[in-house]
């Protein structure tokens, strides 16, 4: 997965909820346009657009911004950063057996996961669908075990360690049956679990899952209309061929499509706007 776009209203106090609290870096901004990531890895990008308004709670849009961190001392630096500068921002935390998250809202309600995964060896397949569940995680216990003194030093000046990059993206939608005729029989993805009420995850590769969708909050909602919060999601495609046959595919399910030659951009069901590149 590419980095995340929102629209915001308060383009200096998303940048700090981003970059002091959850210990992204500013990797740069160009007037009313800031990046946020980790090394040359963007991870959120953030538009200054106050002359939209706040969607409605049940519209479709993002559920979250699932953060990916390659150590537990790196998601625990996070944690204590985010939940020591903003703790009114944390909403919960769950073992899904796949990964270990906790979650937030940041400053103008946007949905934010930070996670790490366990190692794929432990993960559990059946009958092709991965077995997840949502067992409490006590953060606290959590940072005890896991946050060091360079991890709390680190967090104190508002820096972060190891890598973070995007490692999925939960929509809210208006209904499942659409989500997986678009996602999976359009778009290409495989199913990796649809057995949750009013939820489905699908990925690329043997993932757990690169993309999320669920009717949780959002049941029947239709298009959506120009407003704060979700402005872009990006998937990452290997090569330009994977680009290229992804274009005759949606092209073959008449999916109208705008091709930039080295990207191309789509709107799903509910007008969330997706755009697809190659890594090389």
């Amino acid at each position: 997965m590419g980095p995340v776009t929102l629209r915001v209203a308060d383009l200096d106090a998303m940048i700090r909820y981003y970059r002091d609290g959850v210990t992204l870096e500013l990797l740069r901004q160009d007037g009313d346009t800031a990046v946020l990531g980790r090394g040359a890895t963007p991870a959120v990008i953030l538009q200054h657009a106050p002359e939209l308004k706040h969607a409605s709670p049940r519209s479709a849009g993002l559920f979250h911004t699932a953060i990916l961190f390659d150590t537990r001392e790196a998601l625990a630096t996070a944690l204590f950063s985010v939940a020591s500068k903003y703790p009114g921002t944390f909403t919960g935390s769950a073992d899904h057996l796949v990964s270990e998250a906790f979650y937030f809202t940041d400053p103008e309600g946007n949905g934010v996961e930070l996670y790490f995964d366990r190692d794929r060896s432990t993960w559990s397949w059946a009958h092709g669908q991965i077995e997840m569940a949502t067992i409490f995680l006590d953060p606290n216990g959590y940072l005890r075990e896991h946050l060091t003194e360079q991890g709390a030093d680190a967090a104190a000046s508002g820096t972060g360690l190891g890598s973070a990059a995007v490692g999925h993206v939960h929509l809210s939608v208006g209904d499942i049956a659409s989500a997986k005729e678009f996602y999976v029989n359009r778009l290409g993805f495989e199913t990796t679990a649809d057995g949750w009420p009013g939820a489905l995850f699908v990925s690329a590769g043997g993932y757990h899952h690169h993309m999320a969708m669920n009717t949780w909050s959002s049941a029947g909602a239709g298009r959506r209309q120009p407003a704060l919060g979700l402005g872009k999601v990006e998937i990452v495609v290997p090569t330009a061929d994977d680009l290229g046959e992804l274009g005759e595919r949606m092209s073959h399910y008449r999916v109208e499509t705008r091709d930039t030659g080295d990207r191309l951009a789509f709107d799903d069901p509910w007008s969330n706007l997706v755009e697809v590149r190659a890594a090389s």
